[in-house]
């Protein structure tokens, strides 16, 4: 056995059916007196649920959270949250709120304790993203990480199909990339195939009926299962070309991820064996990446880049922001390489 080093993230799991009742008791046992609700615009009526259950521990609705987290939300944010004296945070919803959430802890020290609507994974990670001037900026720091998710498959009941779809695909993408990351380990290598064979199973069947409990509660376990493996490694091609997409392009992130996916995993699985046999004992294939691809259009993903507005005329400043600052790859990313599977990527499944 080859060696390795695995640093468990220290977490706490608040899961089942009704489990946003507990929000107060979670937040009490982190002693905290006055905590501000997040929350999008399109969520507020969660955030005041939120609000209502915590009684007097709730300082105020923060309903604000945008995609990519810019930078002046998170002043706005942290100004509303001075005024009102909050000793710390809920973010209740998807990855925006969940991201605005963790810029304020990096911001602030303040404890955050997550609420995920949707299959992101990214309340299981201390990876924290910041938008400004058109260029994403990431980092890790374990200020960031919540210190108590609920997860409560019920909010996930009214999320769209087409929502779940692409949610859920985000989630998938973190396994791929966490089964060939330079610092994959047999546990995270473990959780990736289930949460993969979770995601896969379980998407077809909220498509076709979207009050499957059942199939909401394994998608929210494949989520929390992929986010914990991009938490534990290093991410990769597919994740900085998201994140360059996003910056620059203010592209739609959950989207952006399914559209992407498949096409970096035909170009990184042939130069890792081991990540490709685990995603097709997952996907029960032979050709992991085209199950993926099978998979995005059963759930009728968006085909390609253009179909989420990106212009054949932008590939080529994509393509130089990630070779000018690469993440790490199982494959050595050229330039002649990295634009065709920008093209193929613009241009859709196959």
């Amino acid at each position: 056995m080859s060696s390795f080093v695995y640093d468990a993230l220290p977490m706490r799991v608040v899961f089942g059916s009704g489990s946003l009742a507990r929000v107060a008791d979670e937040v009490e046992r982190l002693g905290l007196q006055r905590v501000l609700v997040l929350c999008t615009p399109q969520q507020r009526e969660l955030a005041d649920q939120v609000a209502e259950l915590l009684g007097n521990r709730a300082a105020g609705v923060f309903d604000q959270a945008r995609m990519h987290v810019p930078v002046e939300t998170v002043e706005a944010a942290g100004t509303v949250a001075v005024d009102l004296e909050a000793d710390g945070w809920v973010a209740a919803g998807g990855g925006s709120t969940i991201g605005l959430g963790k810029a304020l802890a990096l911001r602030t020290g303040l404890p955050v304790v997550a609420v995920p609507t949707t299959y992101a994974g990214s309340e299981m990670t201390p990876i924290w993203g910041l938008t400004q001037d058109g260029r994403k900026k990431t980092g890790r720091d374990r200020s960031v990480l919540p210190h108590t998710v609920i997860y409560d498959p019920d909010l996930t009941l009214s999320l769209p199909p087409s929502v779940s779809a692409t949610s859920g695909l985000n989630a998938l993408a973190h396994a791929v990339e966490a089964l060939y990351a330079p610092d994959v380990s047999p546990v995270v290598s473990a959780m990736a195939e289930q949460g993969v064979r979770d995601l896969a199973a379980a998407l077809p069947l909220i498509a076709a009926d979207p009050g499957d409990s059942a199939a909401r509660a394994a998608c929210l376990q494949g989520a929390w299962l992929c986010g914990a493996c991009l938490g534990s490694t290093t991410m990769g091609l597919h994740h900085k070309l998201c994140h360059v997409l996003g910056g620059m392009l203010d592209l739609p992130h959950a989207e952006t991820h399914a559209v992407v996916l498949p096409h970096v995993a035909a170009y990184n699985l042939p130069a890792a064996p081991s990540a490709a046999a685990a995603l097709n004992r997952a996907l029960a294939t032979d050709d992991a990446a085209a199950a993926l691809a099978y998979l995005g259009s059963r759930l009728d993903v968006p085909p390609g880049l253009r179909d989420l507005g990106v212009a054949a005329s932008d590939l080529p400043r994509i393509a130089a922001e990630v070779l000018a600052h690469p993440y790490a790859n199982p494959r050595p990313v050229t330039g002649p390489d990295l634009e065709t599977l920008l093209h193929t990527a613009w241009k859709g499944r196959t």
